[in-house]
């Protein structure tokens, strides 16, 4: 069992740890977060440092890998290149919850989460860093490109692309075959029937452009 580190503390962390020890597979000694004091628990787990810290804490408590538990898509991608470039040799690990379904021929890239509940049908790609939250549907010959993210009980329809940091929101509905271009944010309840123009935030049924996005814009 390798011993790795959560990034982050707050709720979306409390999933993530969960996951974990559902798995079984990786003992969690502690969480990083340079905003938190040390010694501060979430679940039971103490705040270790910040990620200058790593360094240190990886001799410290001989850490094999690390998952990266912050929702923000944007956020997320900032702080999984500064844990790379302070400890190029800490792994980053996926959480798979039992209760999620991953089909015949789909791949999981490194650092992803998927919640439980969640269904990855067969030959689809997640690529690094994605989360598929509770209850959420990526359908077949479906890809999630870097760091994009499903929220909780959004569905897709078969042969659908996400792209890179873009964010379907919670209920959230994508039409078989629709593309979502990178950095774009789909509201929550909306209906997808044509393809949404990067950069872009949608909203209502049907889902319409209500207005352009700049990237790392806060949507959480």
């Amino acid at each position: 069992m390798s011993h790795i580190v959560i990034v982050g503390s707050g709720g979306h962390a409390k999933v993530v740890i969960d996951i974990v020890e559902q798995e079984g597979k990786h003992s969690i000694a502690g969480l990083i977060d340079a905003y938190r004091n040390v010694g501060e628990r979430t679940l039971d787990y103490p705040v270790l440092g910040g990620e200058a810290d790593l360094p240190r804490l990886v001799a410290e408590h001989d850490l094999q890998g690390t998952i990266i538990a912050i929702g923000d898509n944007v956020v997320r991608s900032k702080v999984a290149a500064k844990v790379e470039a302070l400890c190029p040799q800490l792994q980053f690990m996926n959480a798979i919850h039992p209760r999620a379904t991953i089909g015949h021929g789909t791949t999981v890239g490194a650092g992803s989460v998927v919640m439980a509940g969640a269904v990855v049908n067969p030959d689809c790609r997640v690529g690094q860093f994605c989360i598929l939250n509770t209850n959420s549907s990526l359908d077949h010959d479906s890809v999630m490109d870097e760091f994009s993210s499903l929220a909780p009980g959004a569905i897709t329809g078969g042969n659908c692309r996400i792209g890179a940091y873009s964010a379907i929101s919670i209920g959230a509905v994508l039409r078989h075959g629709i593309n979502v271009g990178e950095h774009s944010i789909v509201g929550a309840g909306a209906t997808v029937l044509r393809d949404v123009e990067p950069y872009s935030v949608v909203y209502g049924s049907p889902a319409r452009k209500v207005r352009d996005r700049v990237a790392g814009a806060r949507y959480l």
